[in-house]
C-alpha cells in the first residue's frame, strides 16, 4: 500500500494567489522543494508554495528540509535569528540559525550521499539570510546529526511537513542580515535560550521547539564538554553521538 506522502505526491494539489504577500517572499515560493516519502526517499519536486499549503499537507505532502545551528568556537554560544515580518510562514518567530530547503533547482543540492545536498543548501542559505560568506561555512565543516519528520501548522492556511536534517557547525562568522529574511539575531548560551523559552513574550518556530525539547540541549552539553585542548568547541567532535541513519518521527 502506498504511503500518504506517495499518494499526495501524485495527487492534484491546491495552489493560491500570492499577490497580497511581500513580493520578494512571494517570488521565493516559486523555488522547487524535493518531495520525499516518510523514509526520505525522493519522489520528485514541486514549488515551495504548494508544499506549504495546509490543504496539501493534510493530504500527506512531505518535503526535505534542513535546520542549521551555528555555534561560536570560542564560547560555544548558539547564533539565533528572528524571522522577518515579511515571511509568509512563521513570521516574527525566533528560531535556530537557519532553516530552509535543499532545492530541486540545483543539482548539487539533490546529492544524497553523505548529506551533501543539504550541506550545500545550508551554506547557500546562511549567506542568503544572514549574509555569512560561504567561505566561512565550508560544506565539509557541517556535522550531520539526524533527521526528524514533523508536521506543524502556521496560521491555518500555511504550515510545514518536513523531513528535516539537523546540522551543526562551529565557525566564526560575519553576519550582515538580509532584512527581508530576519529582523533580529543574537548569540545565546544554553541558560539564556532556556530563559527565552520561558518568556511568554517570545514566539518560536515549532521545529526549533521540537529539536530543543528532544535533542538540542543534550547535544549542546556534549559539544561544550568535548572542548579541544585549545579551549574551543568543534561540531565534528559530535560525530557518532547519534544514529542518523533513520528518520525520527515526531508527528
Amino acid at each position: 500500500m502506498s504511503s500518504p506522502a506517495v499518494i499526495a505526491a501524485n495527487a492534484a494539489l491546491a495552489s493560491i494567489d500570492l499577490s497580497g504577500y511581500d513580493p520578494v517572499q512571494s517570488k521565493l515560493m516559486d523555488e522547487r522543494c524535493i518531495l520525499v516519502d516518510e523514509d526520505d526517499n525522493a519522489l520528485g519536486a514541486v514549488d515551495k508554495k504548494t508544499c506549504h499549503l495546509m490543504e496539501n499537507i493534510n493530504k500527506g505532502l512531505l518535503h526535505r528540509a534542513f535546520s542549521a545551528f551555528v555555534f561560536r568556537p570560542s564560547d560555544g554560544k548558539l547564533l539565533l535569528q528572528k524571522r522577518a515580518p515579511e515571511k509568509i510562514t512563521f513570521p516574527n518567530m525566533w528560531t535556530n540559525t537557519c532553516c530552509s530547503h535543499p532545492l530541486d533547482d540545483f543539482e548539487a543540492e539533490k546529492i544524497e550521499k553523505d548529506q551533501l545536498g543539504v550541506r550545500v543548501a545550508a551554506s547557500r542559505k546562511l549567506e542568503h539570510e544572514l549574509g555569512i560568506p560561504q567561505s566561512q561555512t565550508p560544506v565539509d565543516d557541517f556535522q550531520y546529526l539526524t533527521r526528524i519528520h514533523y508536521l506543524a501548522p502556521s496560521n491555518g492556511m500555511w504550515g510545514e511537513h518536513e523531513v528535516d536534517y539537523i546540522l551543526f557547525i562551529t565557525a566564526d562568522v560575519t553576519v550582515v542580515p538580509n532584512e527581508n529574511e530576519i529582523c533580529d539575531y543574537k548569540y545565546v548560551e544554553k541558560a539564556e535560550l532556556q530563559a527565552m523559552f520561558e518568556d511568554p513574550d517570545n514566539s518560536f518556530t515549532p521545529w526549533f521547539k521540537l529539536i530543543a525539547r528532544d535533542f538540542l540541549f543534550g547535544w549542546w552539553d556534549e559539544l561544550v564538554a568535548r572542548r579541544g585542548a585549545d579551549g574551543k568547541v568543534a561540531a565534528k567532535s559530535l560525530a557518532g553521538i547519534v544514529d542518523g541513519s533513520k528518520v525520527v518521527k515526531m508527528v
